[in-house]
């Protein structure tokens, strides 16, 4: 205690950790991301602010914070959206609420304006319109097919990239 005299208490601790998530967000974007080499990889994951039996209860992210569900179950609090390169940069985020789907970052052009070439997510993201705003903007999507699906051709290196995804599993893990 002699080394941080002006140290708070947890209590206090919790009540400036919301105000702290702007200035944290705007160093990681300004000074900490890579450079896209053409082979990116998208996937989103849940930060919980807290255990779902305690969702009535919490206080922390009182009004920001809301309830979505994925494929773990119902939990409370955001989602993490992220683009990292072929060697595990990241190469952007975003931080949304718990609801918002997949999709929707990347149909904003602000989340990808600095990544070009093959974008490789998950099942999550398969989307006609998504597919054209994308080709649009000059990068290709590659996703899983679902089992109601009729299967296309694809070139072997996609295949593989697109096994290649666990990059990003592990950085969210």
């Amino acid at each position: 205690i002699k080394e941080f005299p002006s140290l708070v208490s947890y209590n206090r601790f919790v009540e400036l950790m919301q105000s702290n998530m702007f200035g944290l967000c705007l160093y990681l974007k300004t000074s900490c991301l890579g450079k896209c080499s053409g082979i990116t990889f998208v996937d989103s994951t849940p930060i919980r602010v807290c255990d779902k039996k305690r969702i009535r209860n919490n206080k922390v992210f009182a009004g920001i914070a809301d309830t979505g569900k994925s494929t773990m179950g119902w939990f409370h609090g955001f989602k993490l959206h992220i683009a990292v390169n072929d060697s595990g940069e990241l190469l952007d985020f975003m931080i949304t609420q718990a609801t918002t789907d997949d999709r929707t970052p990347l149909k904003q052009g602000n989340f990808l304006k600095s990544i070009f070439g093959s974008l490789y997510a998950d099942k999550g993201y398969l989307s006609k319109d998504l597919f054209k705003i994308l080709f649009d903007q000059g990068i290709h999507l590659f996703t899983g097919i679902r089992s109601n699906m009729k299967n296309i051709l694809m070139p072997m290196r996609d295949k593989i990239l697109l096994r290649k995804r666990s990059i990003i599993e592990t950085i969210n893990d």
